[in-house]
């Protein structure tokens, strides 16, 4: 017996103290690339090339990208049965420019006095706070069209030039013309997205809030409805309070007594992760334990105040997984909402995703849930135009 606890106290000790040797200047390893992307997902494996025989025996864990500059690393391998470390060095660099994304054409009146800059919106990967300079020559007391170069640069003095025509007219002259007027756009009918839809899986509802007034949720199940997404509530403004959507405990109701499938969603303006935690905390508040059969979607799609906001595009993806994280931490299923260019240029792949793009066939490439193809589609119970989405199962 006390032989063999002499063993196990004997093997336990060497366990512990297994020493790691460490080899100056070798040449097994080569790194592919030492300059890594910012906020990139880059694991061990994907940067190292081992040209040995040598085993690697550290797992294939991630590189941590979430801050400018040089990072050191290290890696375990065998050598003639003992154990090396090998410890190398990776920079973090930001080599993406600013983006913009707003049209190029802009107009204003005579004496306009706003800043030009945020005639454009513009954001960045890294950086909250993006350098605008103009150059060109232009007269913004006098009627013309004058050509600008806009400078945007973020704090890793990367540059993104744009060309804008900027419009300087005299509303006196009454310069618009009737015939310019935009033609009115056929409603989308219900009934017509349900048809082409019979043959599969896949469920038709719609989305609501209180601009769809009073609601006879028993008419719109008769029309075909599968699901319908009801608006929980909505910050007001930035900074601003949270409000609750007038209609939303009787839609919620009434929906439910119709046997409509049911989720909600909140629209967000919020800039700090503090903010969406508080808004996520109110939703599940509100809800008082109301069983839902569908997601809890994150809505915020704030872009024509972007400039406003002076956040990067990691920030506000980390604002809108912290209140999905919270939301499913309650037992709820959490979803993204976006149109097809956010979701493609900024939102980040980390939720199911709610797709807005009114189109008859969208071209969009990632995963959603949910499509929302119209905004103008017509069903009986509603009075006025609603969202009509489609439900894949």
């Amino acid at each position: 017996m006390k032989l063999v606890i002499i063993f196990i106290i004997s093997f336990l000790l060497t366990s512990c103290s297994e020493k790691i040797y460490e080899e100056k200047n070798v040449n097994y390893f080569k790194i592919e690339n030492k300059d890594i992307d910012v906020y990139s997902n880059v694991y061990l494996n994907d940067i190292l090339i081992n040209n040995s025989n040598y085993q690697i025996v550290s797992e294939n864990y991630q590189i941590d990208t979430d801050s400018l500059g040089e990072k050191e690393y290290s890696i375990n391998y065998l050598k003639d049965n003992k154990k090396y470390i090998y410890r190398f060095k990776l920079n973090i660099v930001d080599k993406t420019p600013p983006l913009v994304f707003s049209g190029t054409n802009k107009t204003v009146k005579i004496g306009y006095d706003g800043d030009l800059c945020n005639l454009i919106t513009y954001g960045d990967n890294y950086s909250g706070n993006i350098k605008c300079e103009i150059k060109g020559n232009f007269d913004l007391n006098k009627e013309g069209k004058y050509q600008l170069e806009y400078y945007l640069s973020d704090s890793s003095k990367n540059i993104k030039k744009v060309n804008v025509t900027l419009n300087v007219y005299d509303p006196s002259k009454n310069n618009t013309s009737s015939n310019n007027s935009n033609p009115v756009k056929e409603n989308t009918l219900f009934s017509d997205i349900l048809e082409k839809n019979k043959d599969s899986a896949n469920l038709v509802g719609i989305d609501v809030s209180k601009w769809q007034g009073k609601i006879d949720f028993n008419e719109v199940k008769n029309a075909g409805a599968n699901f319908v997404m009801i608006r929980i509530g909505y910050q007001d403004g930035i900074n601003g309070e949270i409000i609750i959507d007038p209609y939303f405990k009787e839609n919620l109701k009434k929906a439910k007594d119709a046997n409509l499938l049911v989720g909600i969603y909140f629209n967000s303006q919020a800039k700090e992760i503090k903010e969406a935690l508080d808004q996520a905390k109110w939703v599940i508040n509100t809800l008082d334990k109301e069983k839902l059969d569908l997601p809890i979607a994150f809505d915020w799609e704030n872009w024509s105040k972007w400039n406003s906001f002076k956040i990067s595009f990691h920030e506000v993806n980390e604002i809108a997984r912290a209140f999905i994280k919270k939301i499913e931490s309650n037992g709820y299923k959490g979803m993204m909402y976006g149109s097809k260019f956010y979701l493609e240029k900024i939102w980040e792949d980390f939720a199911n995703v709610w797709l807005a793009h009114y189109t008859e066939k969208t071209t969009y490439k990632g995963d959603y849930l949910i499509w929302q193809l119209a905004n103008n589609g017509k069903i009986a119970g509603i009075n006025g135009d609603v969202d009509i989405d489609i439900l894949y199962k």
